[in-house]
């Protein structure tokens, strides 16, 4: 099977079967077509100290097994890093920490908002019937005046995480920037899991961070 067809196949089987997590839109820097970097730092803006562990743990981890060395800023940065606003000054300061440190790549990921949703689930189960009479209708809907779980509400996080050059001899640049929305995840270690696959997918999809690797079905295994 061509490889590009198998890409299809298998990305719509990933999609298919994703739970908490889906992509919503992705930008990739026209002007580059591969980027293949040696060493990327894993940063995750959130106030939630173990939802950072969890999440940095976790794409570290996971950009290893695919052949990507990368680190926590977690480990790298101390730890009253996040204690106080950081300057511009501040920010290239650490810029150069980072590339004398052999770091050319940045994956920066953050929630942007979180909206609550809702959504009429009897509706969704009944959508598929066809009612002979407005008897039928009725009586089978009627649970609607009386069922206090009719409707559910859930939440959307809207996330984004953007891939930044650091390269020394190029203007520092983005990359590659997706939008993924994790919809009313379980628990925190089933949304980071999730997350990180569609991430991991998406990159791949545009030929970033892993290079001259095929997809496999264990790449969508979720």
């Amino acid at each position: 099977m061509n490889k590009y067809v198998t890409y299809i196949f298998l990305g719509v089987m990933f999609l298919t079967s994703c739970i908490s997590s889906e992509l919503v839109e992705n930008w990739k820097n026209p002007d580059i077509n591969t980027f293949e970097v040696n060493k990327v730092l894993v940063v995750g803006m959130t106030s939630d100290t173990e939802g950072r562990k969890i999440f940095e743990k976790k794409l570290v981890n996971t950009l290893k097994k695919n052949g990507v060395i990368g680190e926590r800023s977690l480990d790298f940065f101390e730890k009253s890093f996040t204690s106080s606003p950081k300057t511009e000054e501040d920010l290239k300061v650490i810029e150069g920490e980072l590339i004398k440190a052999g770091f050319d790549a940045i994956l920066l990921s953050k929630v942007l908002a979180v909206e609550d949703k809702m959504t009429v689930v009897q509706a969704y189960r009944n959508f598929d019937k066809n009612f002979k009479s407005f008897r039928d209708d009725y009586y089978e809907s009627q649970d609607i005046y009386h069922n206090d779980d009719y409707y559910e509400v859930f939440e959307v996080y809207h996330a984004e995480t953007s891939l930044y050059c650091i390269c020394p001899d190029k203007e520092r640049e983005l990359i590659w920037k997706g939008s993924i929305d994790i919809t009313d995840p379980e628990n925190i270690r089933k949304a980071v899991g999730d997350y990180v696959k569609v991430l991991i997918w998406a990159l791949k999809g545009q030929k970033l961070l892993i290079i001259d690797q095929e997809l496999t079905h264990e790449d969508f295994d979720i």
